[in-house]
């Protein structure tokens, strides 16, 4: 579960070590994870700026979330960092984030600089997954990637997957929670946030 994505039979070993970095989206226990679509970089049907975006739906839900957890939440309290916010977890893990809240008395302005930050999130939200899954469900990864920011401290962590129109909520001290995407799903402190909703009121085919 935890090994790189198999890259098949037309790369050779000799040709991930050429792999760039700017390919790699995170690394999980010191194994690559390399962006969605690096394979079609490899072979030169895609350039890198190709797949360094996400798709349109998921940034309008990214900013959705954004906006409206934005409005409510203590700006004295917490700071939200976003756009794959990169996590130092140890040596071997490094992690990106769609959207990371955190207490500001764990990181105030003097640790926000150039570098990927080591300090545990409160809150992790992300909107579906932006690797290349290969061998491993995404199940795994997702499973895999929790437990990583729950044991580095997250108090909760939030997927909101839009193939199933789904929303994974975990904690450490919980049974981990599956709803629709249609439901009421409590950020923090009493913010609140319905995704499914959101995009039937703004006419969107994928409510």
């Amino acid at each position: 579960m935890i090994a790189s994505p198999n890259p098949g039979n037309a790369f050779s070993k000799a040709s991930l070590k050429k792999i760039p970095d700017v390919l790699i989206h995170e690394i999980i226990d010191g194994k690559p994870y390399y962006r969605k679509g690096y394979r079609d970089v490899l072979t030169g049907t895609k350039t890198v700026e190709d797949i360094l975006g996400t798709s349109s739906l998921q940034a309008f839900i990214i900013t959705y979330l954004i906006i409206t957890i934005a409005r409510q939440l203590d700006e004295e309290q917490y700071t939200i960092l976003t756009n794959e916010a990169g996590l130092h977890l140890d040596k071997k893990n490094n992690l990106a984030g769609d959207i990371l809240i955190f207490e500001n008395t764990l990181l105030p302005i003097g640790l926000i600089n150039k570098k990927y930050t080591s300090v545990n999130p409160k809150i992790c939200i992300e909107v579906d997954t932006n690797i290349e899954i290969g061998e491993y469900s995404e199940s795994s990864y997702i499973t895999l990637k929790t437990r990583k920011l729950l044991d580095f401290g997250a108090e909760k962590v939030i997927w909101f997957l839009t193939e199933p129109k789904k929303v994974m909520i975990a904690t450490s001290d919980t049974d981990w929670q599956i709803k629709d995407w249609d439901k009421d799903v409590e950020i923090l402190d009493g913010i609140h946030c319905n995704v499914g909703k959101y995009l039937r009121e703004k006419g969107s085919e994928f409510a």
